[in-house]
């Protein structure tokens, strides 16, 4: 979660359309791409990195590329319709398709394709293995 943020609650927003930025694989050799747009939570993120670290045997470099910056509410269970919006439970990332979330390097193909199916098990929706362009730097 952030540190401090400047609204404690904000609006749901959209989720339609492509990603923006961040859909080519920036900084390590194979990537998990998303295919449907979806909220991820922190706690889906860390199992996913969980889950790849342990893949990998500690080897390698993972690299996060998605951070969970927006506050999801909830209001109590057994109320009433009304009375304002919930409290903030927890803290969400929003990725629409195309979006690279998590990176690996220093690993054999193999490995990191192990890994990343560990992860994608733990996301809530569809992704794919990619990989680095030839022409990428």
């Amino acid at each position: 979660m952030p540190r401090r943020v400047k609204h404690r609650k904000v609006m749901r927003g959209r989720m339609s359309g492509l990603a923006k930025g961040g859909f080519t694989v920036a900084f390590g050799d194979y990537g998990l791409a998303t295919q449907e747009p979806a909220w991820i939570t922190s706690r889906q993120i860390e199992a996913a990195r969980r889950a790849m670290t342990r893949s990998v045997k500690r080897g390698g470099k993972i690299w996060i590329r998605v951070f969970p910056d927006k506050p999801a509410t909830k209001k109590p269970a057994e109320t009433r319709m009304g009375s304002g919006k919930g409290s903030p439970e927890w803290w969400v990332a929003n990725v629409k398709p195309g979006r690279v979330m998590f990176e690996l390097a220093g690993v054999p193909e193999p490995v990191a394709r192990e890994a990343m199916r560990r992860a994608i098990h733990k996301l809530p929706m569809k992704c794919r293995f990619v990989k680095r362009e030839v022409g990428d730097v």
